[in-house]
């Protein structure tokens, strides 16, 4: 049975999210086109794509016209990444169809330098929605000043045994005392301890990892510019919860300051999970 049908000539809107737990997945759709139109709720430039690479927590919003043969077509997901390739297929069915999907699946791309191209031909659309100021009064990210900047860098390692992974250097725990209520009932400091990572990130070959509850103060209306930074051999994605934020460049190597003459400052797409290549920013 199919998953979905289509009447000859129609345009339908589908949504692709990954809600797995690690495996990036590449997603396309036998015979069409893809006409990218929103990610994490953000309105994007109206490029078409063959397949789309989708990372663990974002979810794209996708054109596709029943435009082709009246007949079956698979829509295709399948990891990337890894070396054993998992793939999962559906049937989408044209309502007047007369035929079986073709064998013949699309492949996926190779390697990740084609997701990082990839990335780069997402823009927001700047034509859509209302324009409205931010926080800091401007209308445009570009040109507001940054007021600090946070290098987050993510690292694996034992302790007592058991794989932690932390966050400059320090793996997260809640404490008995869940945290917004140790503030407001004043007992913060002697529940846990503010700013136990520094915003340089991770020392050169530091590979300790500390157990502690891991809270970073922030100024309210600071415009923060984060840096993710990904020592490791796998993919990592990286989630704001609850916050927006402009994903300006991802390049190999180490981040630097001189490398903000690299940032896309015009129409970044404002998003709330990014992936992180291997030895990448």
């Amino acid at each position: 049975e199919p998953l979905f049908t289509m009447k000859p000539g129609k345009t339908y809107k589908y949504r692709v999210c990954n809600v797995g737990l690690k495996s990036s997945l590449n997603f396309r759709f036998q015979g069409h086109t893809m006409k990218l139109v929103e990610m994490e709720g953000s309105h994007t430039v109206q490029n078409d794509y063959q397949s789309l690479d989708v990372h663990v927590g974002q979810c794209f919003s996708v054109l596709v016209t029943a435009n082709q043969e009246s007949k079956d077509y698979y829509m295709v997901a399948s990891t990337r990444f890894i070396k054993n390739v998992l793939v999962g297929k559906g049937i989408v069915r044209y309502t007047d169809g007369k035929g079986p999907a073709s064998p013949e699946i699309p492949e996926a791309p190779v390697g990740w330098a084609w997701s990082l191209n990839q990335f780069r031909t997402f823009r927001w659309n700047l034509t859509a929605s209302a324009a409205r100021p931010n926080p800091q009064g401007s209308y445009h990210y570009g040109s507001i000043n940054i007021t600090r900047t946070i290098k987050l860098v993510n690292s694996a390692s034992k302790v007592d045994g058991k794989l932690r992974y932390a966050i400059n250097g320090v793996s997260h725990v809640d404490p008995e005392t869940p945290l917004k209520l140790a503030e407001y009932f004043g007992i913060a400091d002697k529940v846990f301890k503010y700013d136990t990572i520094s915003d340089e990130g991770l020392a050169e070959g530091a590979t300790t990892v500390t157990v502690a509850p891991n809270v970073v103060n922030a100024t309210f209306r600071d415009f923060i510019e984060i840096i993710f930074e990904n020592h490791e051999k796998s993919l990592q994605s990286w989630h704001l919860d609850g916050y927006s934020f402009f994903a300006v460049a991802i390049e190999p190597g180490r981040w630097s300051p001189e490398k903000r003459a690299n940032y896309n400052l015009l129409d970044a797409v404002s998003r709330h999970t990014i992936q992180v290549f291997p030895k990448s920013w």
